[in-house]
């Protein structure tokens, strides 16, 4: 194969401005059905074998394909639902990956301004730079397919719950001089907020083996 056709065939990043694209469906019950039997039938596949370059490969799914793939599946689930899970989690993989060095920025801004237990829990090391924030989300997404999902969902709200707070202090910090970045910030911080709550309460809904 050529270098041109290589690059031709490459799959494309999609970047984190890409949060909550809806894909239109002919058949809503459908694509709801699809992705609920896909999400549940992957995660039960893979956790009852987890073989490591599979789960590899899940980890770096987004990398590979970027988020289309999965958006046409998952991305029209309920929040509080495995595939609406699920595909909060890739998007919050892809946020990361994107741009870890504001990604860094925020969870170390939140670090410093959060008074809780979720630094702790989403266990990232002191200081986070961008390469260990990659490693975190990752090791975080892995947890899904080989360890506690659970826990790993837990880890996951606390990551949100500190890059949120830190997108919320920047926001303050740049309202009077650059208001758009300032907006830009908050909204990120709303988005973090409420895939926190969602992930929080799969979390507690796995528990309970209610999670659909």
């Amino acid at each position: 194969m050529s270098d041109q056709s290589r690059d031709f065939h490459k799959p494309i990043r999609r970047p984190a401005e890409l949060f909550d694209r809806l894909f239109a469906a002919e058949d809503p019950a459908e694509v709801s059905r699809v992705a609920h039997s896909t999400a549940h039938a992957l995660l039960a596949r893979v956790r009852e074998d987890p073989d490591g370059q599979v789960v590899d490969r899940l980890v770096a799914f987004t990398d590979e394909h970027g988020i289309d793939d999965i958006a046409e599946l998952w991305s029209r689930s309920p929040a509080k639902t495995l595939p609406g899970a699920l595909w909060r989690l890739y998007l919050l993989q892809l946020m990361i990956h994107d741009d870890p060095r504001t990604a860094a920025l925020l969870y170390e801004r939140g670090r410093a301004e959060l008074s809780s237990a979720d630094e702790v829990i989403a266990g990232a090391p002191s200081p986070a730079g961008p390469d260990e924030l990659v490693a975190l989300i990752d090791q975080i997404l892995r947890g899904l397919f080989e360890g506690d999902f659970a826990v790993a969902l837990d880890r996951a709200a606390s990551f949100c719950r500190v890059q949120a707070a830190g997108a919320t202090h920047l926001a303050d910090d740049y309202e009077a001089t650059e208001p758009e970045r300032a907006s830009a910030f908050t909204t990120r911080a709303l988005r973090l907020s409420d895939y926190a709550v969602d992930l929080a309460a799969c979390a507690a809904l796995w528990r309970r083996e209610a999670l659909t």
